[in-house]
């Protein structure tokens, strides 16, 4: 009962899709109806046939044989082009019902934050946009046909059959609606199986992205049987569910069987008593026999296209359980748009956890950064400095306590205006599948080739990128993986260059770089920090030295705050970070 209801609520929900095509979908219907029709007619031009040679043997003429063959080629050629409409254009229409869902999908996607990427697998999400989406294309275009031309057939035959012959048509009937009841027993099987298929799918393409992703440290932790076991077990695990799937599906076709062998012996038995009593003629039982083919032929589609049918409502539940997820980042109602900011950040008592974790990652913390200031946040692992860098966007919003920018705090703003007036680079780089120059031009989009040649002068990295096969049409592969990890760090700077935003946000911008390439970088970043709101996170502490102030973040809050020369002469935190050299994060763990 509840999974009716479930079925009966997704379809209510889907139903709003075909809203831009309800013309070709009537029309579709009308061209169904149509040859259903044509169909339908052809019994009874052959009992008519058969009856006239039989009976009156003298009106069975060549005219009329004639006109019979003409009418039902006729009837042919109307079916064959009704049908040309419906598998074109129909199957066009489910096509672009497939490109709307996925549209939604995907903008709805952008809009959900990073709780929601923390806790879904990538593959799974892929699942639902590709091969979910494919099954209902199937399911919107076939659907209303099949059922609707089932509808017709069932109710038409039914008032052809029992004006024939009533208890003949009843028996045919009752054993239909039998069969109908017995095979929809294995409906709610073949759901939940197929519901487990869809999820366990996700999670094998998750499996097999992480591994061909990481492939390089597969190898260099010669991991490869450890992978393949991995692959192994989740692959034995997804034909264990197939397994079960066939099963189900098996009974479902015995079902069909058993049914079709007791029509067709009701048929030649009863009907065959029948005519013997002179109750039916010969041509009224070859009536029988061609219906009863039909009716079994439109149950076995129905039936059969319940496995198709199941799978679109699959699909479309699955669609729609991301559709209902909520971002818990989003813009309040007429939230202002920040323009022209001048880079006043402050953090007013804020405190932060995680939505599934109750421990306080920030407590309290109170730290202000003047327009143009340039702060760097160091100390140990897990003490929250990423945390604030990720408040900041409102990529997550704080526990308690606030963040203002200018004064105006960030959950008033505008979201997209507050996001593009702040430039991060961050230690995780990211460089999509595509060119050098695209993946410069993302910071900007639109920009002039002077532009981006430019910015990439400012970060350092004209000079490599030119020495490319290609220069800036080298493709960098996905994730820039045809770069070095140094030449992947700096195109990402350079984005930054190029967005030219009033905050800066480094998160380990450096941390990838030789010490040739960290010195080339660290001045192209002075020359961007000027005049402009700058937080830097580090862990090499040499490269912050003329920051204005110096901020110690420990699992304890701040600990320290000044400047370089200031804390070394405090000879506290920052001084024994500083005197261990490059003050790796191990290091830093083990004295805090």
């Amino acid at each position: 009962m509840k999974d009716k209801k479930n079925n009966k609520n997704s379809i209510r929900r889907f139903l709003p899709y075909f809203s831009p095509y309800k013309h070709v979908l009537s029309l579709d219907l009308l061209l169904a109806a149509l040859t259903t029709v044509c169909e339908l007619v052809f019994p009874m031009i052959f009992r008519f046939l058969t009856n006239t040679g039989l009976n009156n043997t003298k009106e069975l003429t060549i005219n009329l044989i004639g006109k019979l063959g003409f009418l039902y080629l006729l009837l042919r050629l109307v079916e064959i082009l009704a049908q040309y409409y419906m598998q074109n254009i129909g199957h066009v229409m489910g096509a672009r019902i497939e490109k709307d869902m996925r549209r939604d999908l995907f903008e709805h996607l952008q809009t959900l934050d990073d709780n929601f990427y923390n806790h879904t697998k990538v593959g799974s999400i892929m699942a639902r946009i590709t091969s979910d989406l494919f099954d209902i294309t199937e399911f919107s275009h076939h659907c209303p046909e099949e059922f609707f031309i089932g509808f017709i057939k069932i109710v038409i035959s039914f008032i052809i059959l029992i004006r024939t012959n009533i208890v003949l048509t009843l028996i045919i009937y009752i054993l239909i609606f039998l069969m109908i009841i017995l095979s929809t027993s294995f409906r709610k099987k073949l759901k939940r199986s197929f519901m487990d298929q869809r999820a366990h799918i996700g999670e094998l393409n998750s499996s097999i992205e992480d591994s061909l992703l990481g492939v390089r440290v597969v190898k260099s932790f010669a991991n490869e049987d450890l992978e393949r076991e991995k692959f192994e077990k989740d692959n034995n695990e997804f034909l264990n569910i197939k397994k079960r799937t066939y099963k189900y599906m098996a009974g479902f076709h015995s079902v069909n069987r058993i049914f079709d062998a007791l029509m067709n012996l009701t048929v030649i038995v009863l009907g065959g008593y029948l005519m013997y009593k002179g109750k039916i003629e010969a041509g009224d039982l070859v009536l029988y026999v061609l219906y009863v083919t039909t009716l079994l032929n439109t149950v076995r589609r129905i039936v059969e296209f319940t496995e198709q049918f199941q799978r679109g409502i699959t699909g479309i539940e699955r669609f729609f359980e991301i559709m209902d997820e909520k971002p818990n980042i989003k813009n309040k109602e007429n939230a202002e748009i920040l323009k022209d900011p001048k880079g006043d950040i402050e953090l007013k008592n804020v405190s932060f956890s995680y939505s599934d974790s109750s421990e306080l990652v920030l407590d309290n913390i109170s730290l202000k950064v003047e327009a143009g200031e340039s702060v760097a946040i160091v100390g140990p692992s897990g003490g929250g400095k990423t945390t604030i860098c990720n408040l900041i966007p409102r990529f997550y919003d704080v526990t308690g306590g606030a963040i203002l920018i200018d004064g105006k705090d960030v959950r008033d703003l505008d979201l997209k205006s507050l996001r593009e007036n702040i430039g991060m680079v961050q230690q995780d780089v990211y460089l999509f599948s595509g060119t050098v120059y695209e993946n410069i031009e993302y910071g900007k989009p639109g920009s002039s080739k002077k532009e981006i040649e430019e910015a990439a002068k400012l970060a350092g990295c004209y000079d490599f990128i030119m020495e490319l096969e290609d220069g800036f049409n080298t493709n960098v592969g996905q994730r820039g993986i045809r770069l070095s990890g140094g030449q992947k760090q700096r195109i990402s700077i350079a984005r930054v260059f190029l967005k030219n935003p009033p905050i800066l946000i480094l998160d380990e911008a450096t941390s990838a770089l030789d010490n040739t390439s960290e010195k080339i970088i660290q001045k192209s970043i002075e020359i961007l920090a000027q005049d402009r709101t700058t937080i830097t996170i580090a862990h090499r502490l040499s490269t912050i030295r003329n920051a204005s102030k110096i901020i110690v973040l420990t699992e304890d809050g701040i600990v320290e705050s000044g400047s370089h020369n200031y804390l070394m002469n405090k000879n506290g935190v920052y001084r024994k970070l500083y005197d261990m050299g490059n003050s790796s994060i191990d290091t830093m763990e083990y004295l805090l």
